[in-house]
């Protein structure tokens, strides 16, 4: 691997890791407030409206993974019409959708708390959550589009630059708004909301501030054939993202129906997993940048060494996140709730949370790089059979082995998505072989 190609990784994953180590903030800190409240029923609730918000946002994924996959080929083959056109499409699609969810807030809220199967307590606690933090959706998936435009320009400072801004506004009137004003999860949702929409109107200012994009007419940016193949390139992923939303939830949703204590021992564990999730991340963004700019250009020789390089990257980084969990995860754990119950409740699976790194870290280095030459095909099919894995393994364990047969189901699925991704990968560029 030459130099450059390091200094190309580093310069983009370095940010893109601090950005990604940050997001995770925004749940953990509601979490940890919440925790505080004297009862398992408010990280229940949070837990629960997370949930919620990860079945609405993930759908609409695409707006940040294939926009950062179709930006970097344009920016490699040096196309500034075919980048500008991708910022203003997907900003206008996620705008709008955003929009929309806020307008049927309350619909969606009845439906999905029925689908938890909440319990009497925590329902009315998480649909109070989502009803004000929905507010802020036509922010986040607006954010959604700019942090991938942004990347496959390229440039992961700014992702980084707007969730550190959206992290301290969301730490700081989330504090003010629950232990200053006495506002209780009202306070926390109204935090995440004035974030969210605080990050976005930073980023867009400096996207259009930075980069001077040309508008592009109306005519242009809502053409059939470019709306077409927009929506063709990421209905892949937004499929693949359905199957995630699917598994997610219903992880959730098994933990509910286990009880309160099961379900907020699920949450903080699951906390590990999405910060070593989205530090992995980090690499993975790195992935889709310059897996994108090197289809751009043709270049298959440095691409090759990019799989390689980031395989290395996510094997020790796996190793050292289960080491760290295996020592620390007690620690840690406790500063997210000061609930000895609960505490209990997770020690009895806390080794699953060791296993997630270990399992999960070639999911996300094959999801950058798949996602930067647009081969979706690939990831939804993977996502797919690990989904009925999934499902498979849990109701044919939950039974007899309860949480632990959800865990064994979750660790397996994760494990599968990046085998699955890898063999697929190595087939089609065979095929492709073959047939010149």
């Amino acid at each position: 691997m030459t130099v450059s190609l390091r200094r190309q990784i580093s310069s983009i994953a370095f940010p893109a890791i601090v950005s990604n180590i940050t997001t995770p903030l925004l749940a953990m800190i509601d979490v940890a407030i919440a925790g505080h409240f004297g009862s398992a029923s408010y990280i229940g609730a949070i837990a629960i409206g997370s949930s919620m918000f990860n079945m609405l946002y993930w759908l609409f994924g695409f707006l940040r993974m294939g926009s950062s996959g179709i930006t970097a080929q344009a920016y490699g083959a040096g196309n500034w019409t075919a980048t500008a056109s991708h910022l203003y499409r997907a900003l206008m699609v996620g705008i709008v959708v955003g929009l929309l969810i806020t307008a049927v807030s309350v619909p969606i809220a009845d439906v999905m708390l029925r689908f938890m199967d909440a319990d009497p307590t925590t329902a009315p606690l998480a649909r109070h959550y989502f009803l004000i933090a929905v507010t802020g959706a036509p922010a986040t998936l607006g954010t959604f589009a700019l942090s991938g435009w942004f990347l496959g320009m390229q440039n992961s400072r700014m992702p980084m630059y707007m969730a550190l801004l959206t992290n301290i506004v969301n730490i700081a009137a989330s504090l003010l708004l629950v232990f200053g004003f006495g506002m209780s999860i009202k306070g926390i949702a109204i935090g995440s909301a004035t974030a969210q929409w605080t990050g976005f109107l930073f980023g867009l200012a400096t996207a259009f501030h930075h980069y001077r994009p040309r508008r592009p007419a109306a005519a242009e940016l809502l053409a059939i054939a470019e709306l077409k193949r927009f929506f063709s390139i990421n209905a892949d992923i937004f499929l693949r993202t359905l199957c995630l939303v699917a598994v997610t939830v219903w992880f959730t949703r098994a933990g509910t129906k286990q009880g309160v204590d099961i379900l907020a021992a699920n949450a903080l564990l699951l906390q590990l997993f999405m910060f070593f999730s989205y530090f992995m991340d980090g690499f993975a963004f790195a992935g889709e940048a310059l897996a994108g700019k090197f289809e751009g250009r043709r270049d298959r020789k440095t691409l090759s060494l990019l799989i390689v390089r980031l395989t290395q990257i996510g094997a020790a980084l796996a190793l050292s996140f289960s080491l760290v969990y295996l020592l620390l995860g007690k620690d840690i754990l406790s500063l997210l709730t000061d609930d000895l119950h609960v505490l209990e409740v997770c020690a009895d699976y806390r080794l699953w949370s060791v296993a997630i790194p270990v399992a999960g870290t070639m999911a996300f280095v094959w999801d950058g790089i798949l996602i930067g030459l647009t081969r979706t095909k690939i990831m939804l099919i993977s996502m797919l059979l690990s989904t009925i894995m999934f499902f498979v393994i849990y109701f044919s364990c939950s039974s007899s082995l309860g949480n632990h047969g959800l865990w064994l189901a979750f660790i397996i699925y994760l494990a599968l998505r990046g085998l699955f991704e890898y063999i697929f990968y190595k087939l089609q560029n065979q095929k492709t072989v073959n047939i010149h």
